[in-house]
Formats: C-alpha cells, sequence, structure tokens
C-alpha cells in the first residue's frame, strides 16, 4: 500500500494515470505529453508499474501502457477501511469468518 501512495504523491505520475484512465498508450505518445525528458517519464512509468498500478506489455519496439484499475481501487478500499472506525469491526468479523472457514476446511 505504500508504494501505490508513494507513486500517488506525484503530480506528473498522477497526470500519467488520468491519460491511461481510458486509452492504452505507448512510452512516446505519454512522454509527448510532458515537458520533460523520455528518461523522467520513463522513471514515472517505472514507479507506477512496481506499485502494480499500470501494466506495460512490449509490442515490437513499442512499449504499451495501460491502467490496472482494479489495483488502485482496491488499495483505496483497503486504507479508507483501515481509517474508518465503522469498518473496523467489519473486518474483525470478516477475519473472524475467514478463520472459522479455513477451521472447518481442514
Amino acid at each position: 500500500m505504500e508504494r501505490v501512495f508513494q507513486a500517488l504523491a506525484s503530480t506528473p505520475r498522477r497526470k500519467i494515470l488520468a491519460y491511461l484512465a481510458h486509452a492504452e498508450l505507448s512510452a512516446g505518445d505519454i512522454a509527448a505529453r510532458f515537458e520533460m525528458s523520455k528518461p523522467a517519464v520513463s522513471q514515472h512509468l517505472s514507479v507506477l508499474e512496481n506499485a502494480g498500478l499500470i501494466k506495460s506489455e512490449k509490442r515490437g519496439q513499442f512499449v504499451f501502457y495501460r491502467l490496472l484499475p482494479d489495483a488502485l481501487t482496491n488499495v483505496l478500499n483497503g486504507y479508507v477501511q483501515e481509517v474508518c472506525p465503522v469498518s473496523r469491526p467489519l473486518k474483525a468479523e470478516s477475519r473472524a469468518i475467514a478463520d472459522k472457514q479455513r477451521q472447518s476446511g481442514d
């Protein structure tokens, strides 16, 4: 979760995520939208990929990136549940159910 929040702390990385919200783009297409060097954009893409927010796919000589919306949603949902007082007892109940299921499955 920490890597996700570190990735989201950067304005250029949040902009990259916005560009990828509805379209798959090549690294060159993404770099063309920023006034920074291609290696700098590549570093931002690497941070986002290492955080599990985007996925890359090499096709020929190009690398294409796409958003992994479920990963971001799950991380943010987990964070909200950690800080939300209403969720704590529900998560404890969920943990108890899971433990019970594991014990009955053995």
